[in-house]
């Protein structure tokens, strides 16, 4: 069954998680409930839009790594994005430097994917994608180095802008990068090929629930806070 298959190649049922050790008073109340959620559940996708705060929820969510394991953690960013992130993490209060070399910063640190062959994964207890987005593109080079250095992570969170719900590729490699199903199993579990066109590909009409429940097993998305049952007004 769908169901045992599912049961038998994820990787995400919380065992890599934990209960948070630390939760500042900064987050707001959605904010904190996405990061206590992907601290327990330790490999997830936190897509929520602009403007929702994904940087101080990934922050916050690589201290507690941090001080659970006492290694550091790895953040990648698009390039113009990491002097910006160690602006924040200054502005709350959270230890992060950027490096280029590859060697890891005390606590957090802060390179852009293009460096992502000079670090050792064995030097971090987690790491954290932002923009994940840019891991999207199944057969490309940067996808698969990322996904290779996410395999031997023990925590990883994926952070990205509300994707489009029809986006499966984006659902495929961030359940690969996460340590889930494959992009290919996921298309082999759920979907079925439409002609000889190699990009046509529809749910199978009785997996679209189960291919649902299973991307809401370790993705979460909003665009509101409301999404959630919290207040916009933050």
């Amino acid at each position: 069954s769908y169901a045992a298959f599912l049961a038998r190649k994820s990787q995400l049922g919380g065992d890599a998680g934990f209960e948070p050790v630390w939760m500042p008073e900064f987050l707001f109340p959605f904010q904190r409930a996405l990061v206590e959620w992907a601290i327990l559940k330790g490999r997830a996708l936190l897509c929520a839009d602009c403007g929702l705060g994904k940087s101080p929820c990934q922050l916050v969510w690589a201290e507690n790594v941090i001080r659970k394991f006492n290694r550091p953690v790895l953040i990648l960013t698009p390039l113009a994005v990491s002097y910006q992130l160690v602006r924040e993490a200054e502005k709350f209060g959270i230890e992060a430097a950027r490096s280029g070399d590859g060697k890891p910063a005390p606590n957090i640190t802060v390179a852009n994917y293009e460096r992502i062959d000079k670090f050792n994964p064995d030097d971090f207890a987690g790491v954290v994608c932002d923009e994940s987005s840019i891991i999207k593109h199944w057969t490309g080079a940067t996808q698969k180095a990322i996904t290779r250095f996410l395999s031997k992570m023990p925590c990883r969170l994926l952070c990205t802008a509300t994707p489009s719900p029809n986006d499966y590729v984006e659902m495929g490699t961030s359940s690969e990068a996460l340590g889930g199903l494959t992009h290919t199993e996921m298309l082999a579990t759920f979907f079925v090929h439409d002609g000889g066109e190699t990009s046509k590909w529809r749910l199978k009409k009785h997996a679209e629930g189960l291919f649902w429940k299973w991307v809401c097993s370790w993705a979460v998305a909003l665009r509101k806070p409301s999404d959630l049952g919290f207040s916009d007004d933050h």
